[in-house]
């Protein structure tokens, strides 16, 4: 496909193509993408129009909500309400998933509206992430249970960044493919196809400040990198870490690596800090469709079976290699 395809147009090519692209499917697409376009001129609006900041409420999960996760949120929400096929949504910053007309429909939203909202007033990239499954039942009413599938199931998945470009990565189960706004015609443009994670990398991100509370197979695997080509793994590593998952993500994709945000003991009944549906689910699709490799340490993320709307998760994620050898040292503790 030509590069500097519009988005639209991507999507009725890979349909006649054979990839499965149905019509309520392609206009959900293009439906959360627009409002994805419409969030980004708030974000960099920012305090000029006095978006920044606390919004002083809580989310569902007991996390301060700033001003641009409310918003974002609502504009999401609102954004894709027109759209026929769409029965329900799930949003990590809402308790209950709401439905959308009478409830039925093909299929299910879930969505972080904004990743990396503690990164906000400091002008660092944040992204939208987002989930697209098939409603088991499209023509009974919308319950819970229909969005508690396992993360393989996705039909869609991707994100957009909002950062010094506005980037979306998407993939409907055949690869990841990449897209910029334009900002002169307002479309996001294709501008690579088939992207691919190396199996072998040099770079990993973790938040090292977190490391005494670490399990052991995490500490080993990360003292081994910083032994450097004097040590175990006979080779240098360099560290990066945004505290953005989509911003950290969206390196790997772009030029590999490994990223991790592991259990630690700081709160040991909690299994993770990420989302398995809003954020794991999503963004380990994506990482699996371009050649990399999403465990919770000894499981596959993508075969885990959620038990609720808002479970948590340990996530590794990226290169292969890197990602076995953490599994391997989780199975042998």
């Amino acid at each position: 496909m030509p590069l500097k395809t519009p988005f639209r147009q991507y999507l009725s090519q890979l349909q006649l193509r054979g990839t499965s692209v149905p019509p309520g499917l392609q206009d959900l697409l293009v439906a959360l993408t627009n409002t994805c376009r419409t969030l980004s001129d708030e974000v960099a609006q920012g305090a000029l129009i006095g978006i920044l900041g606390s919004a002083g409420t809580g989310n569902v999960q007991g996390e301060v909500q700033q001003k641009l996760d409310v918003i974002a949120n609502d504009l999401l929400i609102e954004g894709v309400q027109s759209c026929q096929s769409l029965a329900g949504i799930a949003s990590e910053e809402i308790e209950d998933p709401l439905p959308v007309g009478k409830g039925v429909g093909d299929y299910l939203l879930l969505f972080d509206p904004l990743d990396g909202s503690s990164n906000i007033d400091v002008n660092v990239s944040i992204g939208t992430i987002f989930s697209i499954l098939k409603k088991p039942n499209p023509n009974a009413p919308l319950t819970t249970a229909d969005f508690l599938q396992a993360g393989r199931t996705q039909v869609a998945a991707g994100y957009v960044v909002y950062g010094p470009q506005i980037t979306l990565a998407i993939s409907l189960g055949e690869g990841v493919d990449l897209f910029t706004l334009d900002a002169v015609s307002g479309e996001f443009l294709l501008i690579k196809q088939g992207v691919r994670i190396s199996e072998s990398t040099s770079e990993f991100a973790i938040n090292m400040s977190n490391m005494r509370h670490w399990a052991a197979p995490v500490k080993r695997y990360v003292d081994e990198c910083l032994e450097g080509s004097g040590g175990t793994r006979k080779k240098d590593f360099n560290m990066r870490w945004i505290a953005s998952m989509v911003a950290d993500v969206h390196r790997v994709l772009s030029r590999g690596g490994v990223f991790m945000y592991p259990w630690d003991q700081r709160d040991p009944k909690k299994p993770g800090k990420l989302r398995l549906m809003y954020e794991a689910n999503p963004m380990g699709f994506l990482v699996e469709q371009a050649g990399g490799a999403v465990i919770n340490g000894v499981d596959t993320i993508l075969d885990l079976q959620p038990q609720g709307l808002h479970e948590r998760v340990s996530v590794m994620l990226g290169s292969k290699e890197e990602v076995n050898l953490l599994r391997q040292y989780h199975s042998a503790k």
